[in-house]
């Protein structure tokens, strides 16, 4: 059973939180989020992309640049900008996008069920990213970015969330890109009580976004129990920062491919052999898919909508059936040679949130020759592939809104 913990959290001073809170270090490259903290001393991205303020040809990897981006953590809690609670509580973390909303707990998760697979998994994670959060982890003394869990929506919890988010929140403010972020301190300890009750009658928790961060957390964990003679179980490096949403408030947004080069094929003959799998139609105006089992190609400067021919789609697993991983099956590898989507430079990924003009861009660019737009994976799919063990493919989700570091962060 599901085992989220309150926690004392660091967290802003409420009248400067949409100066100081900044999007996850992994959606901005460093260039961007230089630009981005322009202007703004409080940016937490000087904590979490510490090289924005050191020479550009900085190593973002070297010992200096976790090390300075701990030093301006200090900063910011030594002149009051960042501050800890004096007891754990509980923190409701509501997002707003649109007409989309989402109310998570945050809470610190377990590393030990993170390890017992009681918090599931459905992506590989790579050492040398794992190596990364865990250097900064270790430097800075505190998890900044959350892990963002989901699990089967329940009831009784909708319930004591929405008990608590009558009251007036801690944090209200719209960020730039116009996403708004309210946020509630849950300190009564009977409330506190109920929700760890209700939680631990979950069966299961489930990784989102943040495998990374979860592995690192988890491999911090037994480094520290190893050392530790007097080790408890109950130690802060036992469990990691993390906002859980229910399932049926989550938003998944596809995640698109662009493909440099037909290898050695002109357009014709690419379509010839694209027709033996898929059918295509004539050229379309819609460019988004509509549902499982449809994607939309752009070749040529016409978009034109793909369905699997009968029986490409008929999967032993819930993986196999996905969109993303029958693509890659079926178009990506046999027919444009891009074999290891991890690693090969032919291929591109954009997050949906970019729309299909930004496809439509870096084909029209010239820099890629064919862009594929694929409809979303659904949440109960993500959950079932986890259940049955198995593994999406890379850039398979793209979940909005993003949490935003610095709102709440976990000491060690």
């Amino acid at each position: 059973m599901a085992t989220l913990k309150p926690f004392p959290a660091l967290r802003p001073d409420p009248t400067e939180a949409k100066e100081i809170c900044a999007p996850p270090y992994d959606v901005l490259n460093s260039e961007e989020a230089r630009e981005m903290a322009e202007g703004n001393p409080l940016s937490f991205l000087r904590v979490s992309k510490p090289e924005i303020e050191m020479d550009p040809n900085v190593d973002p990897y070297s010992p200096e640049v976790y090390e300075h981006g701990a030093a301006n953590l200090r900063r910011m809690i030594r002149e009051g900008h960042l501050f800890q609670d004096d007891k754990p509580c509980y923190y409701i973390y509501k997002l707003v996008m649109g007409s989309h909303a989402q109310i998570g707990l945050v809470a610190a998760a377990s590393c030990a069920e993170y390890d017992a697979n009681v918090v599931k998994k459905h992506e590989l994670t790579r050492p040398d990213k794992e190596d990364d959060r865990m250097r900064h982890i270790e430097i800075l003394g505190a998890q900044t970015g959350p892990v963002f869990l989901t699990y089967r929506a329940v009831p009784e919890i909708d319930a004591l969330i929405d008990s608590q988010i009558a009251n007036k929140p801690d944090y209200d403010y719209v960020a730039d890109d116009g996403i708004a972020h309210t946020a509630w301190v849950v300190k009564d300890d009977e409330v506190i009580r109920k929700i760890e009750e209700a939680f631990q009658r979950v069966p299961a928790l489930y990784v989102a976004d943040g495998h990374h961060r979860s592995a690192a957390a988890a491999r911090i964990a037994k480094e520290h129990a190893a050392k530790n003679e007097n080790h408890n179980g109950e130690e802060p490096y036992n469990f990691f920062l993390s906002v859980t949403f229910p399932h049926d408030q989550m938003q998944i947004l596809g995640y698109n491919r662009v493909v440099r080069d037909l290898v050695d094929m002109n357009e014709e003959e690419f379509l010839a052999k694209l027709g033996e799998v898929m059918d295509i139609s004539d050229p379309i105006d819609s460019p988004n898919p509509t549902k499982k089992g449809e994607i939309t190609m752009y070749l040529g400067g016409t978009w034109r909508l793909l369905t699997w021919k009968a029986g490409v789609a008929n999967g032993e697993d819930t993986v196999s059936t996905l969109d993303t991983a029958l693509l890659q099956a079926n178009v990506l590898d046999p027919l444009l040679g891009v074999r290891n989507p991890r690693t090969d430079k032919r291929i591109h990924f954009v997050g949906g949130i970019r729309g299909t003009a930004e496809l439509e861009r870096l084909v029209d660019s010239g820099k890629h020759t064919v862009a594929f737009a694929l409809y979303p994976v659904s949440v109960e799919d993500l959950m079932a592939i986890a259940d049955e063990d198995g593994l999406m493919p890379p850039k398979s989700t793209w979940f909005e809104p993003k949490l935003r570091d610095a709102m709440m962060s976990h000491m060690l």
